[in-house]
């Protein structure tokens, strides 16, 4: 089939189980897991736990977390938050190109990394379409081997398995964008005008909540740390412009730390802490790590950590929700996208090889 569309947008997130069951949780944390770049410990290790311990225990200890945050008005494999945002999303920046570049310009896909809509079915659909190029867009605003590389070795896996010709450009961070930074600026600001502004003079807070990394990847080389303290220098600065916030009332902290190894700090539980016992009454916490609200953000960040917060003494604990399809932050995909669509310094790739 022809088509005068020559260049797909892919947006692509981490993923989610097809349903809040024990199995599909398995199939999903198996995959997950599975993956070299997110644990990289020897499989004749790994894999006895994985699959000897976690893969029976974990799946039915998530089941009522996954419960509380699923859409059960719709088909269960469309009830995980994380890809009803990104659906929308897709969907929302179709409309945008098209109103601002032609129906005909661009046409937008999205897939999960693991588990539906896989990337390979998705890849293969675009080829059957007679697309030759697709422009990549992770949905991590922060670069790691763990999620953002991971995504470029799945791409190149399928499109080696399918035999396909799809050339690529890719988008590989956007930690400090200007429409970035802004978006989360009028996140917040709206978020306040709703329910009131922090009083940071008598020490309420900000505290910006990152996903976890253990301490081994960044000591060999993953930049997601120092993208992550960039974001935050950013935004601070952009808060005090904007809403007149001290820079010392911005916090940073890192979420979702799993297994027993170090991982980079400071852990969210204990910067919560440390904030309610120093006299913080008030923190607003937001996740400029995510692009869309799931699991991590919607059950982890604003319910267990809003118990360690106010269990230390705090009084008011606000979780601020990730961009998921504001305006602004739709607009910022357009910009990332037409500046990768157009810009010759973005080569287009084809199948690269794995490391």
């Amino acid at each position: 089939m022809s088509s005068r569309i020559t260049q797909a947008i892919l947006l692509i997130n981490l993923g989610s189980p097809d349903a809040p069951t024990a199995p599909a949780i398995a199939r999903y944390l198996a995959e997950f897991l599975s993956d070299r770049r997110v644990v990289d410990i020897p499989k004749w290790l790994w894999y006895p736990i994985l699959h000897g311990i976690i893969l029976r225990r974990r799946p039915a200890r998530l089941v009522p977390l996954y419960e509380m945050i699923w859409n059960h008005d719709v088909a269960p494999e469309n009830g995980a938050p994380l890809k009803a945002i990104t659906q929308a999303q897709a969907s929302t920046l179709q409309q945008h190109l098209d109103a601002h570049h032609g129906a005909q310009a661009f046409k937008v896909y999205w897939a999960m990394r693991y588990q539906n809509p896989a990337i390979g079915a998705v890849l293969q659909r675009i080829a059957d379409e007679g697309i030759q190029e697709v422009i990549v867009l992770p949905l991590y605003p922060q670069y790691s081997m763990t999620t953002t590389e991971t995504v470029f070795d799945e791409i190149d896996r399928q499109i080696r398995a399918r035999g396909l010709t799809l050339q690529q450009r890719r988008i590989t961070e956007y930690p400090t964008h200007p429409q970035y930074i802004q978006a989360l600026v009028q996140s917040i600001q709206a978020y306040w005008q709703t329910h009131g502004t922090p009083d940071f003079a008598a020490g309420d807070r900000v505290l910006l909540s990152f996903h976890g990394l253990p301490e081994r990847n960044v000591r060999l080389g993953d930049p997601y740390q120092a993208q992550c303290n960039a974001t935050r220098h950013a935004l601070t600065e952009a808060l005090r412009d904007a809403l007149g916030v001290p820079p010392s009332a911005v916090h940073i902290a890192y979420q979702s730390r799993f297994g027993a190894q170090k991982w980079i700090q400071p852990y969210a539980m204990e910067a919560l802490t440390q904030l309610a016992q120093s006299g913080a009454r008030r923190v607003d916490v937001l996740c400029p790590g995510f692009s869309a609200d799931c699991l991590e953000t919607l059950e982890e960040v604003a319910h267990q950590l809003k118990a360690v917060f106010l269990e230390a003494g705090g009084a008011q604990y606000h979780y601020i929700p990730c961009l998921n399809t504001d305006s602004a932050h739709i607009e910022m995909m357009a910009q990332l996208t037409q500046v990768a669509s157009s810009n010759p310094a973005i080569k287009p790739q084809l199948n690269q090889k794995q490391p």
